[in-house]
């Protein structure tokens, strides 16, 4: 009994930890619409070259500047490390490395015991993974609010060379 509450804990620690994976990913795709959205509309709205000064571009380049670590950010959060798990019958790059017959046989003889250990070192190794992916996020957050308001003064000051008010 007690054994099989364990397993059940176990499982629901695993999935508790699964859940927030889809929230940050979310989240990421959010920042990723504005980063490039913002880009999209300072590159749109780009004066004609021969009404820009130099002294015009610094507020584009400074959005740029702190939109690329946003950017990066977003790569390293999409794309964090897999390593770990290893000769686990429940992570994925691991059971890949097995034919299928070896992944059946191997999960099939398990001990229960073996068997909740292994779905704890996936919470454990997955809270690390997530852990990560909301430090990229954040930081990824960060440039962008950090990119805000050169962004405006950019759009401002091509709103004055067209000639607008």
């Amino acid at each position: 009994m007690q054994q099989e509450r364990t397993l059940a804990s176990s499982k629901d620690v695993l999935n508790l930890v699964l859940s927030f994976f889809s929230r940050v990913d979310a989240k990421a795709s959010v920042v990723l619409a504005v980063n490039t959205g913002m880009l999209g509309y300072l590159a749109a709205h780009w004066p004609p070259h021969n009404s820009v000064r130099w002294w015009d571009t610094i507020a584009p380049v400074v959005t740029g500047a702190f939109l690329v670590p946003s950017y990066w950010s977003l790569y390293k959060c999409s794309f964090p490390d897999l390593k770990g798990g290893e000769g686990s019958l429940i992570y994925f790059r691991e059971i890949a490395k097995r034919t299928e017959n070896k992944f059946v046989d191997g999960f099939l003889a398990q001990e229960e015991s073996d068997y909740v250990k292994d779905v704890l070192g996936q919470a454990w190794r997955n809270s690390v993974i997530l852990g990560k992916k909301f430090d990229h996020l954040k930081l990824a957050l960060i440039f962008l609010a950090l990119a805000i308001l050169p962004w405006m003064i950019a759009l401002a000051d091509f709103a004055r060379m067209a000639g607008r008010p």
